[in-house]
Order: structure tokens, then sequence, then C-alpha cells
């Protein structure tokens, strides 16, 4: 082929590269050029591990060995939520409740001990010094009936007495008698006593010591031979016609009981009966131990069924309040430091809300800022959605704060092996902390309180739960695994 004809092919070649392009372009649809010229827009850069922490430009994070992760206009800025689609709420078993006005009927479910009336209590003592002649077949515990026996005493004060009134009262001096006869009471004899003596004529030498109520016996300090003195506690009777039941009910419970209101006792010694009682006074003292209050209630025992030591389950009913703004109690996310719920909006997003909470029923709990009548929470999957608003940064409305917070007080956990610790930190080789999507590595973690280093030695194997701050991942707890056994 000649030079000339070479020339003139590349020419051909040239223009129908160019008509190809040309024509290429003239056929190119409307929608493929737009989409090709539309872009996503970034609003900012963050680090998942980091969502508080915002960059103007894409690049490596500067807290770890990552890339920061875009966030898109069309995603809805900070504020918008977290954005699920149908099919995987479905797939979730998402369940939605609506925020309304309900009565909330406490109930409360305790344990409680009887106990003796202490307001029912007799003690006998003896009312002059003397000697016991003789002491009745009786124990402590034994019940026994008003004006059973106990003990006879020789009261040797008392015989000059009635040898005094019984001398004159063949006299028929009237004043003398009765003056005698006065004597005898202001020496303690009882009024039976001095009756007797009045109607036999006779010389009564010994005193017959009874219990005045019916009940039983506590105390018994009364034995043959031995010798008392005025004012000596012979025996001390615990009536039971009424029994007592002390109840331990968590502070935060009974500051909403009061007194008068009814109560429900079930004992594992009567099954299937119900005592009915009524709130007789709640104890101002709290059991530093255990941070309950005592809240006592009076139970009738006309046949002495009821028992002190026997253990009972305690139902406590409230009345009803007025009508107040509740949601489901399994609705709310409680994180210690407040508490939030998860809001669902329009376009099936999900925003965290911090709530007030007042008081809390078995299933309902009352929210006194936060939310308004009609909205609806999550019930069911609301920690999946808590765990994803923290990873994407989402923030979250704060009460009495028109700008939204970022959520970051969340804990996330992971295990891992201390490599060496420091007076305030440790370096720690651990897994993924999964709630991030952080890979497993090995950095250095500063501690909120070096006393969670106490005990912790290089070697050992630990669960850590961290916190996100400004300054990186704090470790907040810390759990010691058991220590491989070597073989």
């Amino acid at each position: 082929m000649n030079t000339k004809s070479l020339i003139f092919s590349s020419l051909l070649l040239a223009l129908g590269a160019t008509g190809g392009y040309w024509f290429a372009n003239k056929n190119s649809s409307p929608q493929m050029l737009d989409a090709a010229s539309t872009e996503k827009k970034a609003l900012y850069w963050y680090d998942p591990m980091f969502p508080q922490q915002k960059f103007d430009q894409p690049g490596k994070s500067p807290f770890m060995d990552m890339q920061l992760v875009p966030r898109y206009e069309e995603d809805g800025g900070d504020i918008a939520g977290i954005s699920i689609d149908s099919s995987i709420t479905q797939n979730l078993g998402m369940r939605l409740a609506t925020v309304k006005l309900a009565s909330l009927e406490r109930e409360i479910q305790a344990a409680g001990v009887l106990t003796l009336n202490e307001r029912e209590v007799a003690v006998v003592q003896a009312r002059s010094a003397g000697f016991v002649e003789r002491v009745y077949a009786r124990a402590t515990q034994d019940v026994i009936a008003a004006g059973a026996p106990l003990a006879d005493i020789l009261v040797p004060q008392w015989v000059s007495a009635q040898e005094d009134y019984l001398a004159l009262r063949s006299s028929g001096a009237h004043s003398l008698i009765a003056a005698a006869k006065q004597r005898m009471r202001l020496a303690g004899m009882p009024a039976s006593l001095v009756n007797k003596v009045e109607r036999s004529a006779k010389l009564q030498p010994l005193w017959t010591v009874t219990s005045p109520i019916a009940g039983m016996i506590e105390q018994l300090d009364v034995r043959q031979g031995m010798t008392v003195s005025s004012g000596m506690t012979l025996a001390r009777i615990n009536g039971l016609s009424s029994i007592w039941l002390d109840v331990a009910v968590p502070e935060a419970q009974a500051a909403h009981l009061a007194t008068g209101q009814p109560v429900e006792a079930h004992l594992p010694g009567l099954a299937g009966e119900a005592i009915q009682g009524r709130i007789s006074a709640v104890l101002p003292q709290a059991d530093l131990q255990s941070r309950t209050l005592r809240v006592r209630v009076e139970l009738d025992n006309p046949e002495g069924k009821l028992r002190p030591g026997q253990s009972a389950n305690v139902r406590l009913a409230q009345i009803a309040t007025e009508p107040r703004l509740v949601v489901p109690s399994e609705a709310v996310i409680r994180s210690g430091r407040r508490a939030l719920v998860m809001l669902a909006t329009e376009n099936g997003r999900y925003q965290p809300t911090q709530v007030q909470l007042g008081q809390e029923t078995g299933e309902h709990v009352e929210i006194t800022q936060g939310l308004e009548t009609g909205q609806q929470v999550v019930v069911s999957g609301q920690f999946l959605l808590d765990s994803e608003a923290s990873l994407h940064g989402i923030e979250i409305t704060a009460l009495g704060d028109s700008q939204p917070q970022v959520l970051n007080n969340a804990l996330h956990q992971a295990e891992g092996q201390i490599i060496s610790l420091d007076a305030d930190s440790m370096t720690l080789a651990h897994g993924p902390f999964k709630t991030l999507s952080m890979p497993g590595m090995t950095m250095q973690f500063p501690v909120a309180n070096a006393r969670l280093l106490s005990g912790l030695q290089a070697g050992d194997s630990i669960r850590i739960a961290v916190s996100e701050g400004d300054n990186g991942l704090i470790i907040e707890q810390v759990e010691l695994m058991e220590k491989a056994v070597q073989p």
C-alpha cells in the first residue's frame, strides 16, 4: 500500500471515531445525563466510634486506623433519626405503642412477717415484797386465758393490814373501818383480794397472781421458793386477739402508700385463704442495707390461726390516680443517667428522645416531660435502634433543650487480655466491639476510676464496658474472667 492510501485510511478512522462519539452523545437519554451529573451530597464525615466529632473532608480518622464515614443530606441530617424499611421492622417484630392518658393503680407485691401486737401487752409485777409459795404449771409461749393463775405469793405486809381491818370490823366505828380498808388498798393489795377479806372475814395470807389478759406468756420470771421485791416483773403476757404484719417495701414504692389503704395477705400455712387488713402505719426509719421501709398492718385474729413468725405474701393496693400521660414500661431505655424512648416519626423514622419519668406500675410508667398525647414509641426492638443511633451519631432530643444532643452515653462491651497496666490506663488486646462496628486490635484505654485496676495484672482475661467521650473511649466497667487452668 502506498503512502497516499495510508494517509487516507487514517483520516477515515479519525472521522469514524469522532462521528461515533458524537452519535453516542446524541443518543444518550436525559435520565442518564442527569444521573451522571447528580451525586449524593455529604453533610460531613464522622468516625463511628466518635459520632459527636464531625469533619468537613473525607480521610482517615485521627482517633483510630479507619476511614471516616460520610453522612448524606438525603439521610436527613443529624436530627432526622433512623430510617428503617417496613419489611425490616416486620422481621424484627418491632411494635409501637401510643402515648395516652390513663389512670395508674399501683399494686405492690412484697414479703411480710407476722409479729406480736406490742400494744396488747400486760406486765405482771410484785406489788410488795414477799415469798413465792407455789408456781402453777406454766411456761413461756403457753397460751392462757384471762384470769389464769400463775403463782401464789405470801406478802407479810398485807397480813398485818388485814389483821387491823378485821379487828376494827366488829367495833362499829365506821370511819376507822373505812380507814383500815383504805390502808389495805394503799399497801398494794388488788381489789379482788380486799373484797375476799371483806366477804370471808378471814386472813388471806396468799396472793394468787393471775394473768390480766388472755394471750401468750412471753416472759415468766417466777419460781417456787424465791423472794420477790416490790416492783419486780413476774411475767409478761402478749395478747393474740390481733397480730401485726410487718412488710418490707422498697423506698420508691413505699412513698406512694398511706395509712388506711387495703392490704391482702396470703400465708403458706393457710393455703387459699386471703387475710384482709389495712395499713396502720408506715414506719419512719428505713433499713440501710435493704433500702426498704417497714409498713405495719394490723390483722384481726379471733380464732388464733395467725401465729407470730409466720411469713406472708402481701399485696398492697393503692387508689387509682387521676389520668396521667403514660407509656408501657418496656418502651423506656434506662441508661442510669437519663431515660430515653425511641419516638416513631413520619416516613418510617425513629428519633431517640429523652423523657422524665414519674410513677411506675408493673406495666406502665408515667411521663412527666418529653412526650405528648398521641405520639408513638417503640416497645419492642428499641435497644437495636438505640445502638444504631449511637453508631450513626444520631442526635437525641433532650429535655428543656430545643437543640438535640449527641447520644453518646451508651456502654459498649468487648473481651480482651491485658498487655500492660499504668496508673490510670491499660493496654488491652481486645476483640471486636460489635455495637461500634470496631474490629479487634491492641490499644490503650483510660479508665474512669483508678480503682477499676485494683487486683488486675498483665495477662488477665477481662470483659470491659466502655463509654464514648470527647477524648475517646473510656473504660467504665471491668469484669475479671475465669483464668484458664494450666494442664
